[in-house]
């Protein structure tokens, strides 16, 4: 039996793509074998993609850092044929064969149970970028940021992250406000998942002041750079604020001045190596808090020869909230 995939192969001038049909002899060791059913596409797998950063470390690869399916055949104590599974990050589409192919095989311990309220296809809308998302209200909320307290800004909030953010936290009763590039196109759509207020990311994006006026509460920001160090900047007293992207750069040209003088938290979101129960934990609040209404209206869907394209408009800000793939469409 063979199945459709693809994959990446180094070549002396970078990288190539190819879409083959391939066989369990060519799937990587694990104790779970995955009839995959959906894929999605994050910033990651846009680098991965287009090979703009050294994503993939293993040649040649399969990429894609999400996938949801069924298990086939399965060695590890926790899964079962017929569970219903999803898994993010953990090196999948990095160094171990990912999503983007119609079977996986991986190690158990990567798997987390679907809740039942959400379908495999609503799994992959979420993908990591909602995950994410849900991981980042969790560390705001384990801070003590209570609706009450304030604004809490949203930054790249079109994406796939900062749509998923919006939903949550205007469903969780805080006053989002959403910082996009897009601000003329994307208004109505970041209104619709809930957010109170709409500001360019040009207030953010460019190298700001040590400290500025006290504006937020809290913020998830997925940019980095001067938008970050701005949002630091700008937080109020005992503020936090959760960083998960990069989409700007690497850098932090900020000053320590919030930390010192204001009580800010900075706190580091990572969704590849989270340990389980927080994954768990994750993914049940997904299923009580997130609007599937909502989430629907923030999806498109796309099939695997969509994704060379996908990749591109991701890194250049052109994807709006986040895309579905059939791998076997």
């Amino acid at each position: 039996m063979t199945f459709r995939a693809i994959r990446l192969f180094k070549t002396e001038t970078g990288q190539e793509t190819r879409f083959l049909d391939l066989t369990d002899a060519d799937l990587m060791d694990g104790d779970v074998d995955v009839r995959v059913e959906y894929s999605t596409v994050n910033f990651k797998d846009g680098l991965a993609l287009t090979g703009r950063s050294p994503v993939v470390r293993v040649w040649p690869l399969t990429p894609g850092i999400d996938f949801a399916g069924v298990v086939e055949t399965s060695t590890h104590a926790g899964f079962k044929p017929g569970d219903r599974v999803v898994l993010n990050g953990w090196g999948v589409g990095e160094t171990h064969h990912g999503g983007y192919a119609q079977k996986a095989r991986v190690k158990g311990d990567w798997l987390i149970k679907l809740p039942d309220a959400i379908s495999t296809s609503h799994a992959m809308a979420i993908g990591t970028a909602g995950y994410t998302a849900m991981l980042c209200v969790m560390a705001l909320e384990r801070e003590g940021v209570t609706p009450d307290k304030g604004d809490i800004v949203v930054t790249g909030a079109a994406g796939g992250v900062g749509s998923v953010a919006v939903a949550l936290l205007s469903k969780l009763g805080y006053r989002v406000v959403a910082s996009t590039g897009r601000k003329a196109a994307e208004s109505d759509y970041l209104t619709g998942l809930g957010a109170a207020e709409i500001i360019d990311r040009a207030e953010l994006s460019s190298p700001g002041r040590p400290l500025g006026r006290e504006r937020w509460a809290g913020a998830v920001d997925v940019v980095g750079s001067h938008t970050l160090a701005n949002v630091l900047a700008q937080t109020r007293y005992g503020g936090v604020v959760t960083a998960c992207g990069l989409a700007q750069g690497l850098d932090l040209p900020g000053s320590v001045a919030p930390f010192i003088l204001r009580g800010i938290t900075l706190a580091g979101i990572d969704s590849v190596m989270c340990p389980t129960p927080r994954r768990t934990e994750a993914w049940a609040r997904l299923a009580r808090d997130l609007d599937l209404g909502l989430l629907d209206q923030m999806t498109e869907r796309a099939v695997l020869g969509d994704l060379p394209a996908l990749a591109t408009s991701i890194l250049d800000g052109k994807v709006r909230g986040r895309v579905v793939v059939d791998v076997n469409a």
